[in-house]
């Protein structure tokens, strides 16, 4: 038997347009599920030629998160057994001191996640499925710049505990991936800055930056039966940065 087989098995993943979640995405692909991913743009043609999306073999549906209304009226994939919520946005130059980034970020970073996971479910619990949230691992620390995303990726770490306890008699198992420093659009403004990126990389006892590959990796055992006793956990995956 192997376990990392999702052949037959449905999957969401929401902001697998690109990044972290699109490499989440290709590999349940890869291993035979249905994939079904939402974006914020227009189509699947609108990410043509943007770094770090490839949306072969996958279904997309565009959905902007941050918009509770728009989370009610999309459509999800027929049969769901992992749903995977890597949905997230960050405003930079001290935005989220302001109250319209402030909300704009606690909007998509963690209301969205309570409110996709209630959309979903009843077709979870029918199937015994299981629900990933990827928040980060400034949701264990301070982020100077960036109130929001840190309160937010806290947030999103704590409401994985209490659904993961919630419910689990439901059916459903609830669990959470925490990245470290994973070159993406969100994280440009470290990545493409040389004494920035260097000062990072000094950061990391691996000596080097995650990639969606590693946090897919840590996905896929997160969704697997491997994990089957595992409940309402986040696992970091950051190569040492939170040591």
């Amino acid at each position: 038997m192997n376990e990392l087989d999702f052949s037959g098995k449905g999957v969401l993943v929401v902001g697998g347009s690109s990044g972290i979640g699109n490499g989440v995405a290709h590999a349940f692909l890869d291993r035979g599920a249905a994939v079904h991913v939402w974006g914020t743009r227009r189509n699947a043609e609108a990410y043509d030629g943007v770094e770090g999306s490839d949306l072969n073999g996958l279904a997309y549906s565009q959905v902007d998160v941050g918009d509770r209304a728009e989370i009610d009226a999309a459509a999800g994939p027929r049969a769901l057994d992992v749903l995977i919520l890597c949905q997230g946005t960050v405003v930079y130059r001290r935005g989220e001191f302001a109250p319209d980034g402030w909300d704009r970020v606690m909007a998509v970073n963690l209301d969205s996640l309570m409110a996709c996971a209630n959309k979903f479910h009843d077709q979870l619990a029918a199937r015994n499925g299981v629900i990933v949230i990827v928040s980060s691992v400034s949701g264990y620390t301070s982020n100077r710049g960036n109130p929001a995303y840190a309160a937010s990726k806290a947030g999103a770490v704590s409401l994985t505990k209490t659904l993961g306890e919630a419910w689990a008699r439901d059916g459903i198992r609830v669990v959470g991936l925490a990245p470290g420093l994973v070159d993406t659009k969100l994280t440009k403004v470290t990545t493409e800055h040389p004494e920035r990126r260097e000062g990072a990389l000094r950061s990391i006892p691996l000596g080097r930056m995650g990639t969606p590959q590693d946090m897919a990796g840590a996905a896929l055992f997160l969704a697997s039966p491997l994990a089957a006793y595992v409940v309402g956990q986040t696992l970091i995956v950051d190569g040492g940065l939170s040591l």
